[in-house]
């Protein structure tokens, strides 16, 4: 019987092989076990790490400014697209497309980086407010953030420009989300399940 092949030896019950001896304390069952069927000593689920207010500022900072510059770059090229066809110095075709890759050029990398920077500048404001939970201090208005967010982005934004134009600014950012808040709650939308700025 000892030159038997091990998968013609037969064991008593024909119940498969037996396990291997586990009294060694090195060995560690809970690695090991769930692949010999032994039965593990862990009983409660192991759960995983879950931020309960959502993406972290980096993050959304990052999914905020790459859509905001996809968006841009495309809405830009398209202007530029119309601008360099309708403004186009000659008819001949060769300088037609010349003048539409020149303003689809122009217009689309200006608009995308503005969108990109509006929605760092955004991302960064309404992330700190998040982190000091100021919703907890302004009582009937809220969500806040987001209106922070966008006040004190238009005013950064502009503030290179005066004092004037830069309160105009973040008063727009403002009127920003508040209209978006009522449309959505007029529709029915739930406030901010868009995932990308305050929409």
């Amino acid at each position: 019987d000892r030159m038997a092949s091990p998968s013609r030896r037969k064991f008593d019950g024909d119940a498969g092989a037996p396990l291997p001896d586990f009294s060694n304390p090195g060995i560690n069952l809970d690695t090991i076990a769930p692949a010999l069927g032994v039965p593990t000593q862990k009983q409660k689920p192991d759960y995983l790490d879950y931020d309960q207010k959502g993406r972290g500022i980096i993050v959304t900072m990052f999914a905020n400014a790459g859509v905001s510059y996809l968006f841009g770059t495309v809405a830009g090229g398209l202007y530029g697209f119309r601008e360099g066809l309708v403004n186009s110095p000659s008819s001949r075709m060769r300088v037609k497309v010349n003048s539409i890759l020149n303003n689809c050029g122009r217009y689309g990398s200006k608009w995308g980086n503005a969108l990109g920077v509006v929605a760092v500048l955004y991302s960064l404001y309404e992330g700190v407010a998040d982190q000091f939970n100021i919703d907890d201090y302004t009582g009937p208005i809220q969500p806040a953030a987001p209106i922070l967010g966008a006040g004190l982005t238009g005013a950064t934004y502009y503030m290179s420009t005066g004092p004037r134009v830069a309160a105009l600014a973040g008063s727009l950012g403002v009127g920003a989300v508040g209209l978006t808040y009522l449309s959505y709650s007029a529709l029915g939308i739930p406030y901010g399940s868009r995932g990308w700025l305050f929409f």
